[in-house]
């Protein structure tokens, strides 16, 4: 064990880390901080005395080592492995909990054996964008995900974001865009949703003068505007299937077309790629390419729901209703914080700040209760149905295999008639935009043959038997 008053004999390390940029340290096997250089002590430490202190006393507040309160202790992943160590934890810091990345490397003595740790610390920051969801949390599973996120950035792998509608799916990609190398280059999004074949290529491809009606000069595509950045395509599992022949094309070579034009251009962009639909249902049911799918999930990465982070849902509604009140203050009632933990929100942030900012409108005063936060019953029994669609009988009348897009067109028939024409909530219970079921629904009514009552239309009633 080493000794503590030994760590006066070592003043030339402080030195020696201060030409690291990072916060780091020098800590023993015993966990104890030998030398900590200014990064550190101004954001961890500010005033108080750091040598001879536990680090995990320090980082976290603990009176035992990481791994005996549950967490990975990334020391002893070094002593296990001899090898450098890499981990994602909350760290305690001057101005409040931070997610840190932290990497440990061992330094062995002259007999080969490890004596000290250098540990360097990277405080990981999220972007809040004015007006947008914030990407905040604490939780393990969020921990998790960002952990993943972290180790995806620098990289320049194409990764695909897997989860739920409202989960900030769109916030993961930019946190990947601004921790990479393209960060100062631009980050565009194509929203795949709704988009016609045609469409779909003019935006992605952009499109020559006189390629088509309308086309009055040359348009440069969305790929061009990413040149040297990120390009995301939100709602991958959206794209035509006819359209993703053609995508997989631009990832396997790089180049691509202008619509109505035959030069090559390159491309230079970073993928990311983000759904909440499952794409191996889809590419066993034949309306997601198995090629396309392997190229664009290398590195998949599933952002958990709010039902999987409920330790998050209040502070994220603090964050939020910062951003919603800035010219009225509000703030939450201990009993709204306790009122908003038990709540189910099966769309997730985006339904959390709905909510929030609809309670800013109601509330006269500075805090919020749960009675601003609580949906009348006729709208909570609205909401309950949304989630709840009804059991449509598909079967009835078929009595052979059919194609898949009359099947899925007599379920949108079915569906919308249960739904009355409320074609809002019908899309966002089927995690569609209204565009594209406008679409579905006008394709499926110009094609008689997909009716539900189609099957049975041409079979002679028991009437005329």
């Amino acid at each position: 064990m080493s000794d503590p008053r030994s760590y006066s004999s070592l003043p030339g390390i402080s030195s020696l880390l201060d030409a690291i940029s990072a916060p780091a340290i020098l800590m023993d096997r015993d966990y104890r901080i030998c030398a900590a250089n200014r990064a550190y002590r101004e954001h961890f430490s500010g005033n108080e005395a750091l040598l001879g202190r536990h680090c995990y006393e320090v980082s976290h507040g603990y009176q035992v080592p990481c791994d005996q309160a549950g967490e990975t202790c990334p020391l002893q992943g070094c002593l296990r492995t001899g090898q450098r160590q890499r981990i994602l934890h909350i760290h305690n810091t001057c101005q409040g909990k931070e997610h840190v990345d932290v990497e440990l490397s061992p330094v062995r003595n002259d007999d080969g054996q490890i004596e000290f740790f250098v540990e360097i610390m990277a405080p990981v920051r999220t972007p809040d964008t004015p007006g947008s969801r914030p990407m905040l949390g604490f939780s393990q599973a969020y921990t998790e995900m960002l952990a993943m996120l972290g180790r995806a950035a620098p990289s320049d792998i194409s990764v695909l974001l897997l989860g739920e509608s409202g989960t900030g799916k769109e916030l993961a990609a930019r946190h990947i865009h601004q921790h990479s190398a393209r960060a100062n280059k631009p980050f565009v999004t194509v929203e795949c949703s709704g988009l016609t074949e045609s469409l779909f290529e003019s935006e992605l491809f952009g499109h020559e003068k006189g390629a088509f009606t309308g086309a009055t000069q040359r348009k440069p595509g969305l790929v061009e505007a990413a040149r040297g950045g990120t390009l995301f395509l939100d709602e991958v599992g959206d794209i035509p299937l006819a359209m993703q022949v053609k995508l997989l094309r631009l990832i396997e070579t790089g180049s691509y077309r202008l619509v109505g034009s035959v030069t090559p251009q390159q491309a230079d962009f970073r993928l990311v790629c983000a759904t909440h639909r499952q794409l191996t249902q889809m590419v066993e049911a034949g309306t997601f390419r198995q090629d396309l799918y392997y190229r664009i999930s290398p590195f998949p990465i599933l952002l958990p729901s709010l039902a999987e982070r409920r330790a998050d849902i209040v502070p994220l509604a603090r964050r939020l209703l910062q951003q919603l009140s800035q010219d009225r203050p509000r703030v939450l009632s201990a009993a709204s914080c306790d009122w908003l933990e038990q709540q189910q929100f099966p769309g997730n942030i985006r339904e959390l700040r709905n909510r929030l900012e609809r309670a800013t409108i109601l509330c006269d005063d500075r805090e919020i209760e749960p009675r601003h936060l609580t949906l009348p019953n006729s709208l909570r029994t609205t909401a309950q149905a949304s989630h709840n669609i009804q059991p449509v009988n598909l079967t009835t009348g078929i009595d052979q295999a059919m194609p898949l897009d009359q099947l899925e067109a007599r379920y949108l028939l079915a569906i919308a008639h249960q739904f009355g024409g409320d074609n809002a909530r019908l899309a966002k219970q089927l995690g569609i935009s209204e565009r594209t079921l406008y679409r579905k629904l006008a394709n499926a009514r110009s094609n008689p043959q997909d009716s539900p009552d189609a099957a049975t239309a041409d079979k002679p009633s028991s009437a005329e038997h």
